[in-house]
């Protein structure tokens, strides 16, 4: 295969990627620094500047292109011909961690598709966000017509409130928001995709949240056939958390189903929503069996945790650390806030009226995307770009190398700019569209409405109540894990407004 590829390009070298490549080619970042592509993939990066947007290079014994030309990126996840497909060793492990939508191929993945996208469709999260609140906060604010507050609004006010609380009389404290916006994130996850099994949704998370950790850890060991089913410590203890999770969330999901036959089930959370939708697919379809099974349920249920967990809690984490270091964007997002809400509860229909707070947000999530790179592989002997590529070759797509090109957004690429989503994402980049931060295509991730949504409210809650500053014992070290994180915590000072 390496004899063919050479003869057919494109430019690179063949390179033996180590274990420990990336880690030698990694390079610090500046305090005001947000060039962090050389750092987040390192190993891509450099090839990308030696080798240009189209690069070989050999992961082990697997030949693999690294494309960071926004217009092959958009063809490959495309995929209008079925000729690319996700990295059959990637989803090995994604297998272990959630059997879900991610994982899945052909006529399955078009059915799970249909039923999940009408439980995250915007009008449906409307309603299953608002349904599930903090009990006592329901008792301090009237309910909204449509029901209720919404889940992620209740639970920021909560954090808005101990945050507060744990300051006492006084005016400023410093807090570490990136374990906050961990715990944040579980407890809105739980709480909307399981409503009143709050409890027992919350351990879930955390044991999904270990998962994601050991599939890092697996995800860089090099394949080698049959090493998942070798008794080692972390094979073992992934096994085991996967085995209690399903024991959960196989019991959330018996219980709700005798609720509905019942007639006493409240499906406004997601797994009511979703199930709903499973039955009327089926229905529609003339089957009397379900499209989805329980198995597959639990499957999509853990995939909603793994996908959920960190996305929203990294947007936050990095929205206050940039709006710490550029207050001018801080002042024009809180006083767009205080225009549209007030000191009121956000609600739906302002939020879609933040059009500085969506500017902000979207160029965090340019700046420091929660997807650093997607990998496909060619199926079938596929065309790309004037170049034939056998079957088995795999293409790197870093996101994050697109989104701080300079060719594609300019020379002030790796500056905090949100005036450049002004006239929104289309208008933001010369190369347009070259805005991938949650995937592009058929495959784009299914919950980005959702992400931005309960971003939208947490930062317009914690701008209601506080300002803030870097605290001086902050360092910043954006690190590549399964997304890009704080690696020493994000010190933030606040204070009361």
């Amino acid at each position: 295969m390496e004899l063919t590829l050479r003869s057919r390009g494109p430019a690179g070298r063949a390179v033996v990627r180590g274990a420990g490549a990336g880690r030698r080619l990694a390079r610090p970042v500046t305090l005001s620094s947000h060039a962090v592509a050389a750092r987040a993939v390192p190993f891509d990066h450099a090839i990308i500047k030696q080798h240009g947007k189209v690069a070989l290079t050999w992961f082990g014994p697997e030949p693999r292109v690294v494309v960071s030309d926004p217009r092959l990126f958009r063809e490959i996840l495309s995929d209008k011909q079925g000729q690319f497909g996700k990295q059959r060793s990637i989803l090995r492990i994604e297998r272990l961690l959630a059997n879900g939508l991610t994982t899945h191929q052909g006529d399955k993945w078009v059915a799970h598709r249909r039923i999940i996208n009408h439980a995250f469709h915007l009008e449906k999260l409307k309603v299953s966000v608002m349904a599930s609140c903090h009990s006592r906060l329901i008792k301090l604010i009237k309910p909204h017509p449509h029901r209720m507050l919404p889940a992620f609004a209740a639970c920021s006010s909560e954090l808005v409130r101990r945050w507060g609380s744990t300051m006492g009389q006084s005016d400023a404290q410093e807090i570490d928001v990136w374990p906050e916006f961990q715990n944040l994130t579980g407890d809105v996850i739980s709480r909307v995709a399981f409503g009143s099994s709050f409890s027992e949704g919350r351990k879930i998370f955390e044991l999904q949240s270990e998962q994601a950790q050991n599939a890092v850890k697996m995800a860089n060991v090099m394949y080698i056939p049959g090493y998942r089913f070798l008794p080692t410590k972390l094979n073992r203890r992934m096994k085991a958390n996967a085995r209690e999770v399903e024991v959960l969330l196989k019991g959330i999901i018996t219980k709700r189903e005798r609720a509905m036959m019942d007639g006493h089930a409240d499906n406004d959370d997601l797994l009511g929503v979703m199930m709903e939708s499973n039955i009327k697919e089926s229905q529609e379809a003339g089957s009397s069996k379900p499209t989805m099974t329980t198995d597959d349920i639990v499957g999509e249920l853990k995939l909603f945790y793994f996908a959920g967990m960190e996305t929203t809690a990294v947007l936050l984490t990095w929205a206050m650390v940039l709006l710490s270091m550029h207050p001018e964007w801080q002042d024009r997002a809180r006083e767009e806030v205080l225009r549209v809400f007030g000191n009121n509860q956000p609600d739906f229909e302002g939020i879609n009226r933040l059009k500085v707070v969506t500017m902000i947000l979207h160029e965090v999530l340019r700046l420091y995307p929660p997807i650093l790179l997607l990998g496909r592989e060619a199926y079938r002997e596929t065309e790309l770009g004037g170049v034939t590529y056998p079957a088995g070759v795999t293409f790197a797509l870093p996101i994050v190398c697109i989104h701080h090109d300079p060719d594609v957004w300019g020379e002030d690429v790796d500056e905090f700019k949100p005036e450049r989503f002004a006239e929104g994402i289309a208008g933001a980049s010369k190369n347009s569209p070259a805005f991938f931060p949650f995937g592009w295509g058929p495959r784009i991730c299914v919950g980005q409405n959702f992400a931005l949504l309960e971003a939208k409210m947490g930062l317009s809650v914690i701008l209601q109540h506080f300002m803030f500053e870097l605290s001086p014992s902050y360092t910043h070290s954006p690190c590549p894990v399964s997304t890009l994180q704080p690696q020493y915590g994000s010190q933030i000072k606040l204070t009361k407004l």
